[in-house]
């Protein structure tokens, strides 16, 4: 498997200097970008099968560039955990965009990086870009209160392990919602999961830190931003796609539909026998997310 290039860009922050690392695939002076950016616990190599497939199917020179949120993978950690939140995150987002320059951007977000993503299509003028198409991979403006709860319920924890095949089995027992998987497939997916600990052990790559201001959100407060989200979303102007796991259980079925009939109204696409959220690395995910962007 070829493998991308490590950069690194400067974040303004007050707390003093960091930077925020990303992956990058394909032509560095292609003026077709598609900006990838994972979910709440992941980082930036989980979107290594898409981003080759999408090099490998473009007719025309094409940049796929995966940051590692901020805490996550090879970016800095944050030295005030209140910020490991989405006005954070795009922020990141929006200097990188800047540094990046694309001519053509496209935007390609699992759960939170398509709220992310919500937060950068509607600021991205102010860099001098537009999002012109949108996938959001199994997300939108309402998310499910129990499936939250399911994620609070581990996220934050700092375990260590044997090994990376011990790892990944640990990882498996809480992610099996993102549907079938071979072995060797999870395996990939979980080895940019975890990092070296000085005892030999492994351990995960994310600051446990992320797990505050996420808990610090109430149902009662979840509920008050469905309206900004909404008001996000209602006020695209890129073609968006909507990937949804037919199981899905931070997407529900009612909000996928109301995302189809107002806003950008969005293409909806679903995939059975997949929860959240799709890994976008079987052949019929690749295809759907490659046909949109490519076609």
């Amino acid at each position: 498997m070829a493998e991308p290039t490590l950069n690194y860009v400067p974040c303004a922050d007050v707390n003093g200097p960091r930077r925020m690392a990303y992956w990058q695939w394909g032509a560095a002076d292609a003026a077709h970008t598609v900006v990838c950016v994972h979910g709440l616990s992941r980082q930036g190599r989980d979107f290594d099968v898409l981003a080759q497939s999408l090099v490998a199917r473009s007719a025309k020179p094409i940049r796929v560039v995966c940051p590692d949120v901020a805490g996550r993978g090879q970016s800095d950690w944050l030295k005030d955990p209140a910020g490991y939140a989405v006005p954070v995150y795009a922020a990141d987002m929006l200097g990188l965009l800047l540094h990046l320059k694309p001519v053509t951007l496209d935007w390609v977000g699992t759960s939170m990086g398509g709220l992310i993503g919500l937060a950068v299509a509607a600021h991205a003028q102010s860099v001098g870009v537009a999002v012109r198409r949108l996938v959001l991979n199994d997300v939108g403006p309402v998310i499910e209160w129990s499936s939250l709860q399911r994620i609070g319920a581990y996220l934050g924890r700092a375990p260590s392990f044997e090994s990376l095949q011990q790892a990944a089995d640990a990882m498996w027992a809480i992610s099996s919602s993102f549907g079938p998987h071979t072995p060797a497939q999870w395996l990939e997916l979980s080895r940019h999961m975890v990092k070296p600990l000085h005892d030999g052990r492994v351990g995960m790559h994310y600051d446990p830190a992320i797990a505050v201001a996420f808990r610090a959100v109430t149902e009662e407060l979840a509920a008050a931003g469905q309206a900004q989200l909404w008001a996000l979303y209602d006020g695209l102007t890129a073609d968006t796609l909507l990937v949804r796991g037919e199981d899905s259980d931070l997407l529900s079925k009612t909000t996928a539909q109301a995302m189809t009939q107002r806003g950008p109204k969005a293409r909806l696409v679903e995939f059975a026998g997949v929860g959240h959220a799709p890994t976008l690395i079987a052949p019929d995910q690749l295809d759907a997310v490659g046909s949109f962007l490519l076609g």
